[in-house]
């Protein structure tokens, strides 16, 4: 009995282990396929090119005051927004996207063809699998609606096809707007870290931690 006592634990591990390598994404994360284009009712989410970066450009400046609001969460406003520095980003982006280190959509209207939002699933832990959620939306194109829309496509797209147990967003605590946004997609509050941030200035900022799991 014991050698099928033996056979039939081992049969049973391999099971477990089978049913955990699928969760789990056996395969390397470089190997996923991932789409690299999500379209909503108003919306195309989709990832960078080369040469977005004009269009990019023409977004940051026009909301630079208002993204400078949050320097110690979003660092990258404090420079001069230029063509040279958007392109940067947007190649970066590519090279992310290629590596499935961090899945990067520019947000586009459908109807125009305008740039609206920007989105992405960062700090990626495949073996979870768990995504950071960071987003911002030009100002001329805010109180539509847009943002939500997008986030809620690129969250159903994170848990149904990605296999995501968890997402979370990290706002700073003085930012209001995105916090009541990430409530409004799902998330909740799980905590306020104090002195998680400093702006250029020197100034010590707390941060908000939200999430959704499944």
């Amino acid at each position: 009995l014991r050698p099928i006592v033996r056979m039939l634990s081992s049969a049973s591990s391999r099971r477990c282990q089978l049913s955990s390598n699928v969760r789990h994404h056996v395969q390397p994360p470089i190997l996923l396929d991932i789409k690299s284009e999500l379209e909503t009712t108003r919306l195309i989410l989709r990832a960078p090119r080369f040469g977005d970066g004009t269009t990019t450009y023409e977004a940051v400046h026009e909301s630079i005051g208002q993204l400078r609001q949050w320097p110690a969460s979003l660092p990258w406003a404090v420079a001069e927004p230029s063509v040279a520095a958007s392109e940067t980003f947007c190649r970066e982006a590519i090279a992310g996207f290629a590596k499935r280190t961090s899945l990067q959509y520019l947000v586009y209207e459908r109807e125009t063809g305008s740039l609206v939002a920007s989105t992405s699933l960062h700090d990626i832990n495949w073996h979870v699998p768990r995504f950071e959620l960071g987003f911002w939306c030009r100002t001329g194109k805010q109180r539509r609606g847009y943002m939500k829309e997008a986030l809620l496509a690129l969250l159903e797209y994170a848990f149904s096809e990605l296999g995501a147990r968890r997402v979370d967003a990290i706002t700073d605590e003085q930012n209001l707007a995105s916090k009541r946004l990430c409530q409004s997609i799902g998330m909740h509050v799980e905590g306020v870290h104090e002195n998680a941030a400093i702006t250029p200035s020197g100034e010590l900022r707390n941060s908000c931690t939200l999430a959704i799991v499944r």
